[in-house]
């Protein structure tokens, strides 16, 4: 009896690590589409829009945008070890830190999102001749 309550355990465990996994996952994909539009947006800075502050907050973004995924490809790491070979239940310690990580990730997005409508409404000020 005491075997069978482990063995769900541990599935249960493996579970949720499995959907934090596949989450982080999705973070990680949406960030790296965020550095090719950082990439093209530099490309418009250059070429069209010519403004200091707007390569500045290129470059600050782009700055973070690779700090968060450097830390998310370690919690990635963290939690295939854990899931390959740990033992620990997953708790409530556990999921806040996963809530600790959504979190970073929402606030990262929300500043992109910002810096994109700047980009878009800087663009529309542009008349074509």
């Amino acid at each position: 009896m005491n075997n069978i309550l482990t063995h769900k355990i541990d599935n249960q465990r493996r579970l949720c690590i499995q959907k934090d996994l596949k989450e982080l996952n999705l973070w990680l994909y949406t960030l790296e589409q965020f550095n090719n539009k950082l990439d093209c947006f530099s490309v418009l800075e250059k070429q069209l829009i010519q403004s200091a502050s707007v390569s500045n907050s290129i470059k600050v973004l782009r700055r973070k945008n690779v700090l968060i995924m450097g830390t998310f490809c370690k919690y990635s790491q963290d939690l295939k070890n854990e899931f390959e070979y740990g033992q620990t239940e997953y708790n409530d310690v556990r999921a806040k830190w996963h809530e600790k990580k959504r979190e970073e990730y929402k606030q990262l997005l929300q500043e992109c999102t910002a810096f994109e409508m700047h980009i878009y409404k800087v663009l529309m000020r542009y008349k074509l001749k």
